[in-house]
């Protein structure tokens, strides 16, 4: 391997269903979590993140609580958010927070920034949707000012529209190293991807539906404008769904009605049909499911990270009422499994 490759998994906290079906309430959800990233730490796994959504079948609004609890009771994993809704969040609260996760984790924090799929945070803290680009655009100037100018003895300076302007603002804690690492959640515009670069930071692209090849011009237009930009380029990472099991047929069997019930109710919010099996088998062969025993998977990411040319790769593990049990032997065979066998194909080629 020509540079190295980082693999993560990441979830959104789904409500999931006990041995009976039943379903959990959102503390057992937010404590399976904590268990679940301590888990990745003890498998290997590089880099585990929590999303942040405000509905009921998503039980992690505060994904820094969280990651703090896993922070306390794991030593090498790092450690973000999957994603961080800044366009209806504090810029300043948001660095505060993640400074502080990265002060109890001794430097593990990562911030996975976006605007998300879902719009309920934008009413639920009294911000307009019609000021949806405005807000990301705007916030994340912010944000990348912190980054780069907190901890200086200028401190921050900052002007813009939708809040009060910053004047050699010193803001706490510091990160103990001086910055912590900041990706760009992409869902596959242009303007986003290009936006990105302009910044200097790393991106994530969220590959939810069919082939992932689909993306490799995004992931060409992130690089050129990097190099059109005169500055290094940064690293490219691909956030897609799949289940791991110990074979092809119990992945299918385990995840399909879990993922499908999960599909379907978001489905109906936006009124998209309800899936079937066939469009199911179609994302496992060809699309963006990343699903099957170890060595399926693994072939799967390694083509993914070929044909992109990757850095880092996550497996958002989780799909509604998909059993704790199965979660945690998904993650258990994706560290020790999976991940190695990754390297090994790339390695030989």
């Amino acid at each position: 391997m020509a540079k190295h490759l980082d693999f993560g998994l990441d979830t959104f906290g789904d409500v999931m269903a006990d041995t009976q079906g039943r379903p959990l309430t959102q503390a057992q959800a937010l404590r399976n979590v904590v268990e679940q990233g301590v888990l990745a730490d003890e498998a290997g796994v590089d880099f585990f993140a929590v999303g942040e959504h405000h509905r009921d079948d998503y039980a992690i609004s505060a994904p820094e609580v969280v990651l703090g609890a896993i922070a306390a009771r794991t030593r090498r994993v790092r450690l973000g958010s999957a994603v961080t809704v800044l366009s209806s969040d504090d810029p300043i609260r948001v660095y505060q927070r993640f400074a502080t996760v990265d002060a109890i984790s001794q430097g593990r924090a990562e911030i996975i920034l976006g605007r998300g799929s879902f719009t309920e945070s934008f009413p639920l803290f009294g911000f307009d949707l019609n000021d949806y680009e405005k807000l990301f655009t705007e916030k994340l100037d912010l944000f990348v000012h912190l980054l780069r100018q907190n901890g200086t003895a200028d401190g921050v300076t900052w002007k813009g529209e939708l809040r009060p302007p910053l004047a050699r603002q010193h803001v706490y804690p510091l990160p103990e190293s001086g910055t912590m690492k900041t990706w760009i959640g992409v869902g596959g515009s242009p303007e986003s991807v290009v936006r990105a670069a302009s910044y200097g930071l790393p991106m994530m692209l969220a590959i939810i539906g069919g082939s992932a090849s689909r993306f490799k011009s995004y992931a060409e237009l992130y690089r050129k404008a990097f190099a059109q930009l005169g500055t290094a380029p940064q690293p490219l990472g691909v956030h897609s769904p799949g289940y791991v099991a110990d074979t092809d047929e119990a992945a299918k069997e385990e995840f399909f009605h879990a993922f499908k019930a999960n599909r379907d109710r978001i489905g109906r919010e936006r009124g998209w049909p309800p899936m079937g099996r066939e469009e199911f088998e179609r994302e496992v062969a060809h699309g963006a499911l990343y699903l099957g025993s170890p060595e399926t998977v693994a072939r799967k990411i390694a083509d993914t990270v070929k044909a992109l040319d990757l850095d880092h790769f996550d497996l958002k593990y989780s799909a509604g009422p998909l059993g704790h049990d199965k979660s945690m032997r998904c993650i258990e065979l994706y560290g020790t499994k999976v991940i190695p066998r990754v390297r090994e194909i790339l390695a030989e080629g």
